[in-house]
């Protein structure tokens, strides 16, 4: 290949830049901090136990649904624990309404998007967890785009409690139904707001009251290769899925896809992903977006699963969503069926991501870009 990313991997932002930080929220805090926080408005330390029951139980941020708490008491916590953080500025179907992507304004006018796609088995949600990115890959929207900056974990928790909202609410097509799958493949390289997507996912795991009580199991979380931060989620002792954004198996070609890549290699990050399986015994994704004539050659097929053969992996074959202008388009249809026959000649689990969302500009941050508020 030879146009190279407009920015090389010495000028990548890993730490966004300071800004102002959004109002503090219930779901920025672990209960003992939302006790204390309680204690400090003059309330009994036990306030913090309803208002998480109805925030994350009851779905409910409203004052006058809160009938348990005294009249002036509940006005006091919601404004000062329950502030508004999202509102949303454009909301887009597809799938017969099964698909609803949102994009929402944050309290500085970030943009942001989430998108909920309701199967006949699960309801996954794919959550942002930085307004923009800084990892600069060359055939993404949002890496274009740049950082502006991390989200909360409130923040982040948000888009999934809008979400179960709408689904309890049977504004989803299919009747009443509940989260069950989170993925963290939105807006951002979560790996590059680690305390806050830990807080988010342990606000979404957690039991009620604490937090929504969605199965680990359920979640993934997604990075470009961070080594470092792969690591210390391997000891945080929450088994959720790690996701890999591959897209190239030789560090040539992924030097050009991936800029971080010239810091940490494909064998230094495959190494720090098999090491995440050895100790949490779930299997790691290795995602994989297949772009024409760029990395969808067999041979490259070959060296993938060479380097996955045996390993507790399974790979995700992406067929790109190309932002409109950009000369990076999707494989075509028979390069896309040899390359999985040759990762499945070498014993490689490999499937084909379903395509949803691609006419309601579903890639990551197509949505934000053709905002006339971006």
């Amino acid at each position: 290949m030879s146009e190279q990313p407009t920015r090389n991997a010495a000028q990548l932002t890993l730490v966004a830049p300071r800004r102002a930080k959004p109002q503090r929220h219930l779901a920025d805090l672990t209960m003992a901090e939302r006790r204390a926080a309680v204690a400090e408005l003059g309330e009994k330390p036990f306030r913090a136990d309803q208002l998480s029951r109805h925030y994350f139980a009851k779905l409910t941020a409203s004052p006058d649904q809160m009938t348990d708490l005294p009249g002036e008491t509940r006005e006091r916590l919601v404004s000062q624990l329950m502030p508004s953080l999202l509102t949303s500025v454009r909301e887009i179907t597809c799938d017969g309404g099964m698909t609803r992507k949102t994009l929402w304004k944050l309290f500085d006018g970030s943009l942001v998007e989430s998108v909920l796609m309701r199967y006949s088995d699960r309801v996954t949600m794919c959550v942002s967890s930085q307004a923009g990115c800084g990892m600069n890959c060359p055939f993404c929207a949002t890496g274009q785009a740049g950082l502006t900056r991390n989200m909360s974990t409130a923040e982040i928790v948000e888009q999934v409690v809008a979400g179960a909202r709408a689904l309890a609410a049977g504004e989803v097509p299919g009747g009443p139904a509940r989260v069950s799958n989170i993925v963290f493949m939105g807006m951002g390289e979560p790996m590059a707001n680690y305390k806050a997507v830990i807080g988010a996912v342990h606000r979404l795991v957690d039991p009620s009251p604490e937090g929504l009580g969605i199965s680990a199991r359920g979640v993934t979380v997604s990075t470009v290769g961070l080594v470092p931060a792969i690591e210390k989620l391997a000891g945080e002792g929450l088994p959720v899925t790690l996701a890999v954004s591959l897209h190239a198996p030789d560090d040539e070609l992924r030097d050009t896809l991936v800029p971080i890549n010239t810091r940490w290699k494909v064998a230094e990050v495959l190494g720090a992903a098999w090491d995440y399986a050895a100790r949490t015994k779930r299997r790691v994704s290795i995602e994989y977006a297949l772009i024409k004539d760029i990395n969808d050659q067999e041979w490259r097929a070959d060296l993938l699963g060479r380097l996955l053969k045996g390993k507790l992996a399974h790979v995700n074959l992406i067929p790109l969503n190309p932002t409109p202008g950009s000369k990076w388009t999707a494989s075509r249809p028979e390069d896309e069926r040899a390359f999985v026959r040759r990762l499945e000649s070498h014993g490689v689990a490999v499937t084909v991501r379903d395509t949803r969302g691609r006419e309601i500009d579903g890639a990551c941050g197509q949505l934000a870009a053709a905002s006339p508020e971006a």
